[in-house]
């Protein structure tokens, strides 16, 4: 094939990646055409030229990873993933936002093949493809060996002028450059039109020495629509290992639409028959009917499959040789792409002094250095509090620019864009991540660990400090509202330990799950030890709630969970002596509580037993689910105040001598 006949079917594919993005929508009467008539030329290049992949295989381990950040346009990477040989169909394409279909409206992990990370949610995209590269290179530094390059991959992602007005893409990309990301590449869809019209209405930022400010090598393409200059600008995105890299492309928003191009008309809505009849004109479309692959790019796309199998051949070849000349770091290899074993949580556990009064925040900070010993996998840091929140795996080194073995990462004062650069860890694969914070700046993170729970990724989140009991911080720092925000959020995990038991079993639940990620919350204040053995909390932990402390023909049911089961405890021994017989629930999760069986539940919280009350620190917002309508619930229903913590505890009731009175009142 000439290089004429070569640059034609580049430019017919081109036009082909539109027109089926533009059909989709078009059929659907819903989504975002604009964008991918744009960014077809830049995405095109990029995917045919330089990404590195196996559609016949989308989760090889040594792919590169590519993200569209601009979420709205998916029907560009659709369209990619059904020309590159991936299993999209056509008639996926043409499902596109309908029910149960491989084509929802924005990219969902698991929803279709080939989809490295869920995106829409502006910024978290380019968030998670930091992640993804940090991931890359500590795995590279760790297995990589002469000859044998296990991990080399690169991350690149396709952003928007509304991702990086986002402010998680201030976090991230100036996390990215203090790492000096090298194998990182952001494209930069520069189109100068939001969704409410002219960008220059709310967004004048000079990009390029923004990016340069952080430390990135900043490149500029001014014409999206000159392959041979997107081209060059990759290739010199590749030569600088050093530091990740920027390129601004400047593309035309709905380009070749007479009417709608070049404005938000063409940003979120279908562009109508007869704006579609002119496209067709200006990209010289002769195909009448919609949804046409000419053969030429069906021949074409064939051609760069088959190279791409052959990439992932050689990958294994190497990997079998791999294994007989480096077979410990093999082995720990694949440790880090499996579910851990029993018997290493066996080994893990005989390591713990779990009895004794101590925090569940240092209790923590205990499991995760046992977990590090015997696991090379387990890597994570915190938001600059890791001394607060036991974060920190002492024996290793940091993670930093130039060495990224360390398995201690500073992700710094950026409690979003750490909860994303984790969902991105995850994602990638290798590893089991953990990311710290105060339980109060959750809210700073919501919406990745929302992204989190929606692509069922198994990060574990870690939130300390997590009631009033923090004190003299005062309300800014003691959460009210939080556990039973997270509590809400689908396919959370939410596990509030009340002890160094509870909560190693806590470690274990979150690190055994593979679809869901799990929250954390450890208190700062020391607490008692559960009257149990580890292997009975270990056993109750796995069923969300259970008893801790049993009366013969009980009449009264306490449940707690956290810091509160010891006082639910203390209130139960003074309860008897008052002549109530109370049984003690510890219920660390509600979540894994709601999947056990009617049976189990009954057992725990007989139903005939209609004297109930629950204690947190907290909201009581979802305790009268397990109280009932005879209940009573004891919370927080205001903010915190500064003091010491022992002074606010009391100052709001929480102690056994107030909580028997108020429950001689309410039963009596």
């Amino acid at each position: 094939m000439t290089s004429s006949i070569l640059k034609n079917v580049e430019q017919e594919t081109i036009q082909t990646i539109r027109m089926l993005s533009i059909d989709s929508v078009e059929k659907a009467q819903s989504g975002h055409p604009g964008m991918p008539m744009g960014a077809a030329p830049m995405a095109y290049v990029l995917w045919s030229r330089f990404l590195k992949k196996n559609p016949g295989n989308p989760s090889w381990k040594d792919r590169d990873r590519f993200i569209l950040s601009a979420g709205h346009g998916s029907m560009l990477q659709y369209s990619l993933l059904h020309l590159f040989g991936y299993d999209v169909t056509m008639d996926d394409l043409k499902s596109f936002r309908q029910w149960d279909s491989k084509t929802p409206g924005h990219p969902e992990v698991g929803d279709t093949p080939g989809i490295e990370a869920t995106t829409g949610p502006l910024g978290q995209g380019i968030a998670m493809s930091v992640g993804m590269a940090l991931a890359e290179r500590h795995l590279a530094s760790v297995y990589n060996r002469p000859d044998f390059p296990v991990v080399d991959h690169w991350t690149y992602a396709i952003c928007s002028d509304g991702d990086l007005m986002e402010g998680i893409s201030h976090e991230a990309a100036a996390l990215a450059g203090h790492l000096g990301l090298g194998k990182l590449v952001w494209l930069y869809d520069s189109n100068d039109i939001s969704l409410d019209g002219d960008l220059e209405k709310a967004y004048s930022d000079d990009a390029q020495k923004r990016f340069e400010s952080y430390g990135w090598q900043v490149l500029y393409v001014e014409d999206g629509n000159d392959t041979e200059a997107v081209e060059h600008a990759l290739e010199q995105a590749k030569e600088n290992t050093l530091q990740p890299t920027f390129i601004e492309v400047k593309t035309v928003i709905g380009y070749g639409a007479p009417t709608k191009g070049g404005s938000s008309a063409s940003h979120g809505a279908p562009l109508g028959e007869e704006e579609i009849e002119e496209v067709k004109k200006a990209y010289g479309w002769t195909q009448e009917e919609p949804f046409y692959v000419p053969e030429t790019v069906r021949d074409h796309m064939s051609s760069l499959q088959q190279q791409a199998e052959k990439e992932e051949e050689a990958w294994n070849r190497m990997m079998q040789e791999y294994r007989t000349k480096y077979p410990e770091l093999y082995e720990s290899w694949e440790q880090g792409h499996a579910e851990i074993s029993e018997n290493l949580w066996d080994s893990i556990f005989q390591e713990l002094e779990v009895e004794g009064k101590k925090a569940t925040r240092a209790a923590s900070g205990e499991v995760i250095q046992s977990l590090a010993s015997h696991l090379r996998s387990v890597v994570g840091g915190s938001a600059d509090l890791a001394s607060s929140n036991k974060t920190m795996i002492d024996a290793e080194e940091d993670m930093k620019k130039g060495d990224y073995s360390g398995r201690n990462i500073w992700f710094g004062v950026r409690e979003f864009g750490m909860g994303a650069a984790l969902n991105g860890m995850a994602l990638h694969g290798g590893l089991h991540v953990y990311g710290g914070t105060f339980l109060t700046f959750s809210d700073y993170m919501r919406s990745a660990i929302r992204t989190s729970a929606i692509m069922k990724n198994p990060v574990t989140y870690v939130f300390t400090h997590d009631s009033i009991a923090v004190g003299e911080d005062g309300p800014t720092h003691q959460p009210v509202e939080h556990v039973a925000s997270l509590r809400a959020m689908p396919n959370v995990n939410v596990l509030r330990p009340a002890d160094a038991k509870e909560t190693a079993a806590a470690w274990k639940t979150a690190l055994s799950n593979q679809s869901q990620p799990s929250a954390l919350i450890f208190s700062r204040q020391k607490l008692p030890s559960l009257p149990l053995s580890l292997e009975e909390v270990e056993e109750g932990m796995s069923r969300g709630a259970y008893l801790v402390s049993q009366s013969d023909s009980p009449d009264l049911v306490l449940l707690a969970s956290g810091s509160e089961v010891a006082l639910a405890l203390e209130a139960a021994a003074k309860l008897k002596e008052e002549g109530y017989r109370p049984n003690v629930v510890s219920m660390p999760s509600w979540d894994l509580f709601e999947q056990q069986t009617d049976e189990y539940k009954k057992s725990v919280i007989p139903p005939e037993i209609k004297k109930r009350a629950a204690f947190e620190m907290a909201s009581p917002l979802g305790w009268d689910k397990y109280t009932g309508d005879h209940g009573y619930v004891f919370g927080i229903e205001t903010f915190g105040a500064s003091a010491p913590g022992d002074t606010v505890v009391e100052k709001y009731g929480f102690t056994a001598e107030n909580v028997v009175k108020q429950l001689k009142q309410v039963f009596k």
